[in-house]
C-alpha cells in the first residue's frame, strides 16, 4: 500500500512540474535566454583574456627585443616600427609610458610600392588649379618636431618612413592641425596631398579629417565632434589590409545638417595614397588615387568664407600626411588653346628628374587630347620648362625630353597625330617667377602649350 501511494506521489508529482513547464513559457524562455546570454559572456571573456595574454606576450617580446640591441648599439635608436625620429630623452614614468605607446602605435609600411600605370587612371578627371600658391613637403622641419608653419592643439611630428625620400607629418590619434599659411580659400581652388596610415590603424574611430569650416572658427579649440556652424566635412578612414570608408557631412549657414553620408573606398595598403580635392564654386570632388570618391553638387555656400584644417579622432593607429599641394584657378583648356592661342598647365607632373609622366597628370592630358581631338586642324608647340635647382644645360636636356614625353602620350594614349604637335624646351631660363619659394618652383615647372 505504502509503495502504491509513493508511486501515486510521484506521478503527480511529475505531472505537475510538465503542467508547470506548459503553463510558465515566459520563465522557460527567459531562464533560457538567460543561460545563453551568460554562456556567451563566458565566451567572450575567455577570448578577452587570450588577447590579453597575446598583448602580454608581445609586449615581453618588444622589451627583450628593444633590450638585446641596447645592449649592442649606443646610437641613435631606430624602432622595429621603421620610423626614424629624434626624440628627447623620457625622464618619467609618463614621458616613457607615452614613448611606449607611440612605439606600439606607430607601423606605416616599410616596402617599396608598385607604381601605378597610366592606363589605371583612365577614368581620372582632376584637373588641378591654375596657380600653385602653397607647397609642403616639410623639407624645412627637423625630423622630431612639430612643423614649423603649422598649429595644433595637440602634437605631431616629423618623421621618415622606410624607403620613401618624403618628410612625413605624423599626427596623433587625437587632435586638431592645419597650415597657417592656408587662410581664405578662394571659390575654385584644389588640394592634393599624400596619405598614409599605420599598419595597426583600428577600423573604429575616426580616419583622417579634412575639413573646410568658416574662416573666424579654425582655431585650436575647433569641435571636430559637435561645431554646427558652418562646414564641409570629409573623413577618410582606411584599412591596413585596403578598403575602408569615406563619410561627408555638410552644415549650412543655418547650422542645418544637408549632407550625411558614406561611401566605400579603395585604399592601396603599405604605400602612399593620394588624395585629391576639387573646388568649384559650390561644387566640391574628392578623389582618392584615380578613383572619385565624393562629388558634392552643393556643398558650399556662396559668400562664406571657408579655410582648412585636419583633425583626428582614431582609436588606434596613426595617419601621415606630406606633399600638400594649394593650388587656384579654374582651368579652361579649350578657352586658352583656341581662342587666347596659349595654355599653360603645372598638371602634367613628372617623377624628379625624369621625363616619365606620373599618372595623375591623366586628366590634363585627357583634356588637352580632346580639344586636339576635335580639332584636328589646330596645331600647337609643346614646351617644357624646369625651376633653376641643377645643372642649367641639364635642365634644358631635361625640359625638351619632358615635352616629347608630352607629345609622345597624347599621340598613343589619346590618338592625336603627331604632325599637330611640335616639341621643344626652354630649361630655366624663362621662370614665370622666382625660384626662391617651393611654390615658386613648382609654378615653373610646366608645361605650355601655343597655337601654331
Amino acid at each position: 500500500m505504502k509503495k502504491l501511494i509513493y508511486l501515486s506521489f510521484a506521478i503527480l508529482l511529475m505531472s505537475g512540474m510538465a503542467f508547470a513547464q506548459i503553463i510558465n513559457p515566459k520563465e522557460t524562455a527567459k531562464r533560457k535566454a538567460n543561460d545563453r546570454i551568460n554562456n556567451g559572456i563566458d565566451r567572450n571573456i575567455d577570448k578577452g583574456l587570450d588577447k590579453i595574454e597575446e598583448g602580454i606576450g608581445g609586449i615581453f617580446k618588444k622589451k627583450d627585443k628593444k633590450a638585446k640591441k641596447s645592449e649592442t648599439e649606443d646610437t641613435e635608436e631606430e624602432t622595429d616600427t621603421k620610423i626614424k625620429t629624434k626624440k628627447k630623452s623620457a625622464t618619467t614614468d609618463e614621458e616613457i609610458a607615452e614613448d611606449n605607446e607611440t612605439t606600439a602605435s606607430a607601423q606605416p609600411p616599410s616596402q617599396t610600392p608598385v607604381k601605378p600605370s597610366m592606363k589605371t587612371y583612365s577614368k581620372f578627371d582632376f584637373i588641378p588649379g591654375e596657380k600653385v600658391i602653397a607647397i609642403e613637403d616639410f623639407a624645412q622641419d627637423a625630423v622630431g618636431d612639430f612643423p614649423a608653419k603649422w598649429n595644433t592643439n595637440a602634437s605631431g611630428e616629423i618623421v621618415n618612413i622606410e624607403n620613401n625620400s618624403f618628410k612625413w607629418l605624423q599626427l596623433p590619434t587625437q587632435g586638431i592641425f592645419y597650415p597657417e599659411f592656408v587662410n581664405e580659400l578662394p571659390d575654385n581652388f584644389t588640394i592634393e596631398f599624400d596619405m598614409m596610415i599605420s599598419e595597426d590603424f583600428d577600423n573604429n574611430g575616426s580616419g583622417l579629417k579634412v575639413i573646410f569650416p568658416e574662416l573666424s572658427q579654425r582655431n585650436t579649440i575647433y569641435d571636430q565632434h559637435f561645431n554646427g556652424e558652418t562646414r564641409v566635412n570629409f573623413d577618410i578612414h582606411p584599412l591596413p589590409d585596403g578598403d575602408g570608408v569615406s563619410l561627408a557631412w555638410v552644415i549650412d549657414n543655418k547650422n542645418t545638417k544637408t549632407l550625411d553620408n558614406s561611401n566605400q573606398i579603395a585604399w592601396r595598403p603599405k604605400e602612399a595614397n593620394r588624395i585629391s580635392i576639387w573646388r568649384q564654386k559650390n561644387r566640391i570632388r574628392l578623389y582618392i588615387n584615380e578613383l572619385k570618391v565624393w562629388d558634392l553638387p552643393r556643398a558650399f555656400i556662396t559668400d562664406i568664407k571657408y579655410s582648412l584644417l585636419f583633425a583626428t579622432y582614431t582609436n588606434g593607429g596613426l595617419p601621415y600626411i606630406t606633399n600638400l599641394r594649394l593650388a587656384v584657378g579654374a582651368p579652361d583648356t579649350r578657352n586658352k588653346l583656341l581662342t587666347e592661342g596659349k595654355l599653360v598647365t603645372r598638371g602634367i607632373l613628372f617623377d624628379v628628374n625624369s621625363d616619365k609622366l606620373k599618372p595623375e597628370s591623366y586628366g590634363v592630358l585627357k583634356e588637352i587630347g580632346t580639344v586636339l581631338k576635335e580639332n584636328p586642324t589646330l596645331k600647337v608647340k609643346i614646351i617644357g620648362h624646369t625651376d633653376s635647382d641643377g645643372d642649367d644645360t641639364k635642365n634644358l636636356d631635361l625640359s625638351k625630353r619632358r615635352a616629347a614625353a608630352v607629345k609622345n602620350s597624347l599621340a598613343t594614349e589619346f590618338g592625336i597625330a603627331p604632325t599637330q604637335m611640335e616639341t621643344d624646351g626652354k630649361g630655366e631660363s624663362e621662370p614665370s617667377e622666382p625660384n626662391t619659394t617651393p611654390q615658386g618652383k613648382a609654378n615653373n615647372r610646366r608645361v605650355e602649350f601655343i597655337k601654331l
